[in-house]
């Protein structure tokens, strides 16, 4: 038998070291490294093409039936489930602490047991008089769900095989759970990997909809092993800033669905209510123009939304440094759209401060916004405020084009609903306008030489 080698492995990413070291050559984070027990190597080798089991082999356009979806009640949740819980799949939630993940589960469970269905709730972090009371602060303290505070994986799936099998699992966290089959301490990599795995095969086996509650890192990501991704079959995001009222859940892996569907929520005394019309949240209710606000579709899967795009221009005195601060939108993009403006425009930021914030805490990564964003700087500097009922989108190069974007028809259609009338927008757009009004440029110029009254 050859010599056992030692191996450390970081706590956040997963990455195998052959020594310890400060600092994980993989994620960056320091002290993270911790030994594992290694795992027994043979010098001998052994032949693997004998002494299997034969698998069955079928073809790729064997008929399949689309599996069953479990509605959970909440239609945004089930929104960016791809249309709702599937029998047998496991599914991980992330977020930061305090963003709501146990209140919506909670709440999920309890509109599934109100069915009756059989529903589960296994909570490592809370006791179970902990869980009572906040069912009950959001008005489901008579929901039949079944409730347990558990961290041993063995106990819990144990409990579970003697009495009858729930249709939905709740597992409140992963990071919590231990198996006595792995020497180390819950949490660590080990353990979150054998216990998720000891799960997702107890609720592939017998049908059960598992969701598990995932911690995450300061920079955002699902705390342990990456590996613990590639096991689930849906990775949600529970995204938002505890100061503002709204929550967005954004599928980032759905085997079942697509990965473009986002439901939005807004925080309120009885828990987490649905937002039907998120648009609502990003747009100011006012009365008069305001110089410097423009208007953009963003598009999220299939779901547009409206958000509002202030900027404010600042003249310094000559010899000053001009500030540039940006929130909810790419700081090197904006950088991008004032040199377009002076290269392709003739108009110069360069003896103003510039701040560009995205209202209501939204975070924009669509390039169409290219186009808002020039329109509410003009207007912000030249202090003309731009024609209310005008929505702007496009994405705009560096030689000063306009460039057609994608799900243009989406975008106006969802826009002539909510009032609109008017659209600035790449020309050549065809199919149907929503009722409003297209106004067509080529070039970025051709736009500032309208609202300046130039040539």
């Amino acid at each position: 038998m050859a010599k056992a080698k030692r191996k450390f492995v970081c706590q956040q990413c997963g990455a195998i070291s052959p020594r310890w070291q400060g600092q994980c050559d993989d994620c960056g984070g320091w002290n993270t490294l911790v030994e594992e027990a290694p795992e027994t190597v043979f010098a001998s080798k052994h032949d693997l093409q004998s002494g299997g089991r034969a698998l069955v082999l079928s073809s790729l356009d064997s008929d399949i039936a689309l599996p069953d979806r479990e509605k959970t009640g909440i239609s945004e949740f089930d929104r960016a489930l791809g249309g709702g819980l599937v029998a047998g799949s496991a599914t991980l939630i992330g977020g930061d602490p305090g963003i709501g993940k146990s209140t919506l589960l909670l709440q999920a469970a309890a509109m599934m047991a109100r069915r009756g269905l059989g529903v589960a709730y296994i909570s490592g972090e809370e006791a179970s008089d902990q869980v009572r009371l906040r069912a009950r602060r959001l008005g489901l303290g008579d929901a039949p769900v079944q409730l347990a505070s558990a961290t041993s994986v063995r106990d819990i799936l144990t409990t579970l095989g003697k009495g009858s099998v729930p249709d939905f699992l709740i597992i409140d966290s992963i990071q919590t759970m231990h198996s006595d089959l792995i020497e180390s301490a819950p949490g660590t990599v080990s353990q979150v990997r054998a216990s998720a795995q000891e799960l997702i095969r107890f609720a592939k086996e017998q049908g059960t909809a598992l969701v598990m509650v995932g911690h995450v890192t300061k920079d955002g990501s699902i705390a342990g092993p990456r590996v613990l991704e590639h096991m689930v079959d849906t990775v949600l995001s529970f995204e938002g800033e505890r100061s503002h009222q709204y929550r967005i859940l954004r599928a980032i892996k759905n085997r079942f669905g697509g990965t473009d569907e986002i439901g939005v929520f807004a925080m309120v005394e009885q828990g987490l209510e649905e937002v039907t019309n998120p648009s609502s949240l990003f747009l100011t209710d006012r009365d008069e123009n305001v110089a410097g606000a423009t208007v953009f579709p963003a598009l999220e899967g299939t779901r547009p939304v409206l958000v509002e795009i202030q900027a404010l221009t600042v003249r310094l005195a000559s010899g000053a440094t001009p500030r540039r601060a940006v929130v909810g939108w790419d700081s090197g993009r904006l950088a991008m759209i004032l040199a377009v403006l002076e290269a392709r425009c003739g108009i110069s930021f360069a003896s103003c401060e510039v701040y560009l914030n995205i209202a209501g805490g939204y975070r924009i990564s669509d390039p169409a916004a290219d186009l808002a964003v020039a329109a509410a700087l003009v207007s912000a500097l030249a202090e003309r405020p731009v024609p209310r009922g005008t929505v702007f989108f496009g994405e705009v190069a560096l030689s000063g084009e306009i460039r057609p974007v994608a799900h243009a028809p989406l975008r106006l259609r969802e826009s002539g609903k909510l009032g609109f009338t008017e659209a600035a927008a790449p020309s050549g757009l065809s199919g149907d306008m929503g009722g409003l009004r297209h106004h067509g440029y080529h070039t970025l110029a051709q736009y500032v030489d309208r609202v300046l009254g130039r040539g």
